[in-house]
């Protein structure tokens, strides 16, 4: 294997990843598409590239796209709210407004509702900054189509886009007081930093009692929160500040393994909880790790990561 090979696929190894998770909205989804894109890379001809650049974006997008079309047939029948797999970030890109909200579980949700290509394209768009003819080349579409498919993602996101907090410290600060209170099981302390109309998702995939359903209101929610500290309370459970997606979130752990994953948003002109999304699918939480780290699964030939 060349050095030369691995070095030029490594230098663009952290785009690859960041674009493929937001394409597909799973950390380890995101690792395969990057990992296949490799075997694709180590198998060329790579004399004849001319930008490896983008042939490397180019294969990545279309392996993201043809494992997002697999993917949503089975979100369809999933369990209760989905959410997506969440993705630690360092404290700085919360600083970010723009990166951040990229990353974001609201913004993910949001990209949910996109077709595949409509996804896509706006991800390498408004996120990467690609042109359209850039993006056709990527996505084998010509540029008139790829401008309809931006224009028409653009409005769909817009119309959904959450309002949220940007400010990274308001967050940081309004997470400490969540966990504070939750902890302490303290229904009036709970009440206070909650929106009136705050609203919980919890994604437990079927595979851990989670409600099924959204948690809608300041009570409703508070009284969720505080049976759940109760019933926690002894099972030597452990709870840390940590950063992901983009923003501060709470991290549950049990003997070091991850059990459970809150990411708070906070309202756009306040300092209240408007917003609870609580991952505790195990499917789901294998891959808390920093976008581009951590150990790559190897297939036939192995990444050099590997």
């Amino acid at each position: 294997m060349a050095e030369g090979s691995v070095a030029v696929f490594e230098q663009h190894r952290r785009l690859l990843v960041a674009m493929a998770y937001q394409i597909v909205g799973g950390a380890a989804e995101a690792e395969d598409v990057v990992q296949e894109t490799w075997l694709r890379w180590d198998g060329a001809d790579q004399d004849a590239i001319a930008s490896p650049r983008a042939w490397l974006v180019r294969v990545a997008t279309r392996l993201a796209i043809d494992r997002l079309r697999l993917a949503s047939t089975r979100r369809e029948q999933y369990v209760g709210p989905w959410l997506p797999e969440p993705l630690l970030t360092s404290p700085d890109v919360a600083d970010e407004a723009e990166l951040a909200e990229s990353v974001s579980v609201a913004m993910l949700v949001v990209l949910e509702t996109l077709s595949p290509l409509e996804r896509a394209v706006f991800v390498l768009r408004e996120a990467f900054g690609y042109s359209y003819a850039e993006i056709g080349e990527a996505i084998g579409r010509a540029e008139p189509a790829v401008r309809q498919l931006a224009h028409r993602a653009r409005e769909h996101v817009q119309a959904r886009r959450p309002r949220f907090q940007p400010d990274g410290a308001v967050r940081r600060e309004v997470t400490e007081r969540f966990l504070a209170a939750s902890l302490g099981g303290d229904l009036d302390a709970l009440m206070r930093v909650l929106a009136p109309d705050v609203t919980l998702w919890a994604d437990g995939g079927g595979k851990v009692v989670a409600p099924r359903r959204p948690i809608h209101g300041t009570a409703e929610v508070a009284r969720f929160l505080v049976g759940a500290a109760a019933r926690d309370r002894g099972s030597g459970l452990e709870f840390s500040l940590t950063e992901a997606n983009g923003g501060p979130a709470v991290l549950v752990t049990s003997a070091g393994t991850p059990v459970a994953l809150f990411v708070v948003d906070v309202e756009a002109d306040g300092d209240r909880v408007q917003a609870i999304y609580l991952v505790a699918n195990p499917d789901k939480l294998g891959t808390l790790r920093s976008p581009g780290a951590g150990p790559q699964r190897s297939a036939g030939r192995s990444h050099p990561s590997s």
